[in-house]
């Protein structure tokens, strides 16, 4: 049975890779909303439930708090949310005042509505591959020496709710490299995964972003918007 899942993205983010003649819109530059429109369909074959917004949707019309109540239905009806790491995801100005560190602090939440309790989301953070085809702006591989594999994630790139529940496991574990200690296993409540290889397998990285769910009191996860 598929699972019901809310993405998180910022619509008009340009600075990806190009995705050519996807949709026959080769004279556009490529948004992360064409992305998102591949995972969907994706996601859809592999017997999931959209709970995003459709390409088409549009709600800039409708006042933020009609715009809040409609997402807050759809994420309180999902089990994952996914949250599309873009170069540009981030705006200048007050968090607070943007739609993605909204989304992601509703969803990791515990709601109680009727007789139903929701427990935090999963959250997986797909990284987009930036308009070079490289992911380094965020995550870079093999960052170690030869015998103690490690990457890095610049998270500092990203908005403080994601930094904050990434390497939040209460009693982590490590390993010792020369020069660096390297966090070992599910470190991080928030799993960082390439678009390349989500999408190779999206099942895995789902169905273990519900295993860390299922241990969600096991991190210190931050709710609130900072």
């Amino acid at each position: 049975m598929g699972n019901k899942i809310f993405i998180s993205y910022k619509y008009k983010d340009t600075n990806v890779y190009p995705l050519k003649n996807v949709f026959e819109k080769a004279w556009e530059p490529t948004k992360v909303r064409y992305y998102v429109d591949i995972l969907q369909q994706k996601l859809e074959k592999e017997n999931h439930i959209n709970k995003g917004e459709k390409d088409g949707e549009d709600l800039s019309d409708f006042k933020d708090e009609t715009i809040a109540s409609h997402l807050r239905d759809k994420i309180y009806d999902s089990s994952v949310t996914i949250v599309i790491i873009s170069p540009n995801m981030k705006e200048s100005g007050n968090e607070d005042d943007q739609w993605i560190p909204w989304e992601i602090s509703y969803s990791l939440k515990e709601i109680n509505r009727n007789d139903r309790r929701k427990t935090p989301n999963a959250i997986i953070a797909i990284v987009l591959p930036d308009n070079k085809g490289s992911y380094d702006y965020y995550i870079e591989e093999n960052k170690c020496y030869s015998d103690c594999s490690c990457r890095i994630l610049y998270t500092g790139r990203l908005f403080t709710i994601m930094a904050k529940n990434m390497f939040n496991i209460l009693e982590p574990e490590y390993k010792n490299c020369p020069n660096k200690t390297v966090f070992v296993g599910d470190e991080s409540y928030i799993q960082s995964v390439k678009w390349t290889d989500f999408m190779k397998n999206p099942n895995y990285y789902i169905e273990k972003s519900l295993q860390i769910k299922n241990k969600w009191d096991k991190y210190d996860i931050v709710k609130q918007i900072s």
